[in-house]
Order: C-alpha cells, then structure tokens, then sequence
C-alpha cells in the first residue's frame, strides 16, 4: 500500500510529500507520530518544496545579468551608497506599496549588480520579476510590433510584480520607444514596482525621451514614488583592474 502510495504522490507532482513520506517509512518512525503530527509533516514539506520550485522558477525567468545578493554588495567603496537605504529594500515592502526604485551613477559603480540583488531578493520573497536590457528590450518590442505578438509581450511584462530595466538612457528614445515606454509605466503605475539603472542623471532623463508631453508624463509617475540611490565616485572596474 506505501508503494502505490508513494507512486501517487509522484505522479501528481507531490514530490515533497512523496520524500517526506518515504524518509519516514525508511527510518521506521511512523509510530512516533500522532496522524495529525504525520499529516502535518507531509503537507509542511510539500509546501517548502513548492516554494523552493516557485523561486527557482522566478529566478530563471527573471535572467538577471548577475547572481547577486544583497548580502555580497561592497559598501566600503566610496560611491554614495547608504546601507541603510538599501537594507530598508530588504523586506520588499516597497513592492506592496507599488513603489519604484531608480538608480543613477557612472559607468563602474556597480549598478547592474545592485538591480540583480535587488531582483534576487523579490525572487527569494515570491515575486514574478523580469530584468532587462532597456535597448534590447525596445528592439524586441518594436520587432513584436511587426509580427503581431506586441500585446502577447506587453501582457507579459504587465503581469510582472517588478519589472528591471537596466542601463535606460544610453541612446534617446524615438518616438515608437517612447509610446513604449509611456505604456509599461500607465499599466505599472499604482499596481506595480519598476527598477530603472542609468548613468545619465535623472535631470538629464527628459532629454532621453524624445517626445516632450510623453517624457512629462512619464516622469511624474516614475519620480513622485520612488526610492532614488545617486552613486557618485570613481569606476570600480577601473579600481579593480
């Protein structure tokens, strides 16, 4: 009967409780336990392992450029990074609260590997994260605009709790890019958090968006709920090399 049990639970995916289950036959403890006690163990250990299958999910969706914590961010180099600012981060409330994070700075201070910790951690907490390149991310948007897939693509990223989009600003954005862009953030704006990295200041953002009424709007949402973090400082590769 504990065979055809343990076939069950595997072939409807209760890998969890299926371990969980046969530990106990092979360890011969299941007398030790109450039913109640044995039912909340099995169920305890199929929660964690779904859990665990739920982030490892997110992380690989999420592709992040880099596989970084908030733990292993250098903040002994002189760059204008206030721990206490970042840590506050940690709990992802900001994310309840529909809040959006904008990170500005050089080339070299490390801004790439700050949204990837950043990233990371909404994936530990359980949140659906997309990170991307900003210029890529139009190119392939502007693409999906020509096959028809536009909609299947922005429906994507409107279901994400956070959307990263890195390195904004190095090239100004037409008129297509703009609209784009004015469409994450109308469909993000109070319901969802964006991480934005940029080496451009964010009074120099205007001049990036290349149609004025729409920068106007885009900048209000973004700006008037934000966490702002302004590296300053000399490159950290630079440093390094």
């Amino acid at each position: 009967m504990n065979e055809v049990t343990l076939e069950k639970m595997a072939k409807l995916r209760l890998f969890g409780m299926q371990h969980a289950f046969k530990a106990v036959l092979e360890s011969k403890s299941s007398e030790a336990f109450t039913l109640d006690q044995l039912v909340a163990r099995l169920v305890q250990a199929e929660w964690e392992e779904q859990q665990m299958r739920r982030i490892s999910r997110n992380l690989k969706n999420a592709r992040f450029r880099y596989q970084a914590s908030l733990e292993e961010i250098n903040y002994s180099h002189s760059r204008n990074l206030d721990k206490n600012q970042l840590l506050r981060l940690v709990d992802c409330n900001y994310l309840r609260k529909a809040e959006n994070v904008l990170i500005t700075g050089a080339t070299g201070l490390g801004k790439s590997y700050i949204v990837s910790a950043l990233g990371n951690q909404a994936c530990m907490m359980g949140y659906k994260v997309m990170y991307r390149n900003t210029q890529k991310l139009f190119n392939a948007l502007k693409l999906a605009r020509a096959d028809g897939s536009y909609l299947k693509e922005m429906n994507k990223i409107e279901k994400q709790d956070l959307l990263i989009l890195d390195d904004f600003g190095l090239q100004v954005l037409d008129n297509i890019a703009s609209l784009i862009l004015m469409e994450m953030i109308e469909d993000r704006f109070e319901r969802h958090s964006i991480i934005i990295s940029s080496q451009l200041p964010l009074e120099k953002w205007y001049e990036v968006i290349s149609e004025k009424t729409i920068a106007d709007s885009i900048l209000d949402r973004l700006l008037n709920v934000s966490h702002k973090i302004i590296l300053k400082g000399d490159s950290m590769r630079r440093k390094k090399h």
